[in-house]
C-alpha cells in the first residue's frame, strides 16, 4: 500500500526543520568559535603542575583585540617556527622589558627601569631549572615561559614571542572537572 501524502509531507517538514536547525547552529557555533572562544586540548606537560596534559581549555579570543596579555597570564598560542602547532605558556616579560634569568631567578627590568624579581610559587622545585639568559624584549614582544622549567621548549630557547602569534588566554578549565575554574593559572604579582 502506498504511503499516504499526509506522511510525506510530514517526513519533508522533519528533514526541513532538521536543515534549517542545522544551518543556524552553523551560523552561530563557527563565528563563535573563530572570534570570540575556542576550545583547546593541552597535549604536552610543560605547563605542569598548573595546567596537565589533557586539561580541556576554552581559550578567550575576543578580548584579544583590546586587552594586551599581563604578565602571569596563562595564553596560548601558534609555536613561531610551526604555526600549525599551539602552545601554552605563562606570560613572564612585556615589551620593552628586559629578563633575566641568572640560576633559574626570573628578575625583569621594566620599561621605567624598575627592578622586579618574580616570586613564582607555582614552579614547583621537582620542575625548576637552574640555566641563565637574558633576552631584551622590543615592543610587541613577550617572554614566555613553561611552569614545568626543566621540560619546556619557550622563550629562554626559541626567543622572544611577537603578539601576533597569540590567540588568547586561558579563560576556563573544563575538564578534569574537579579542577574546572576560571582563568586557570593565572597569577597576579604584586
Amino acid at each position: 500500500m502506498p504511503p499516504d501524502f499526509a506522511d510525506r509531507s510530514s517526513v519533508w517538514e522533519t528533514l526541513y526543520e532538521i536543515l534549517k536547525f542545522t544551518f543556524l547552529a552553523f551560523l552561530i557555533v563557527v563565528p563563535f568559535r573563530m572570534f570570540v572562544a575556542q576550545p583547546f586540548i593541552v597535549s604536552g606537560g610543560s605547563m605542569t603542575p598548573t595546567i596537565l596534559p589533557r586539561d580541556y581549555l576554552v581559550i578567550d579570543i575576543l578580548s584579544q583585540h583590546w586587552h594586551t596579555p599581563e604578565r602571569g597570564e596563562v595564553i596560548v598560542f601558534r609555536y613561531p617556527f610551526d604555526p600549525a602547532t599551539y602552545f601554552v605558556k605563562r606570560v613572564i616579560g612585556l615589551p620593552g622589558e628586559t629578563v633575566r634569568i641568572v640560576d633559574g631567578v626570573v628578575s625583569i627590568t621594566t620599561v621605567d627601569g624598575t627592578e622586579i624579581t618574580l616570586d613564582e610559587p607555582y614552579v614547583k622545585d621537582q620542575y625548576r631549572s637552574y640555566e641563565s639568559n637574558t633576552t631584551v624584549l622590543d615592543q610587541g614582544e613577550y617572554f614566555v615561559l613553561g611552569d614545568n622549567r626543566g621540560g619546556s621548549s619557550d622563550s629562554r630557547v626559541w626567543g622572544p614571542l611577537q603578539e601576533k602569534f597569540i590567540l588568547g588566554n586561558a579563560l576556563l578549565r573544563l575538564y578534569p572537572f574537579e579542577t574546572a575554574t576560571l582563568s586557570p593559572g593565572d597569577y597576579t604579582f604584586e
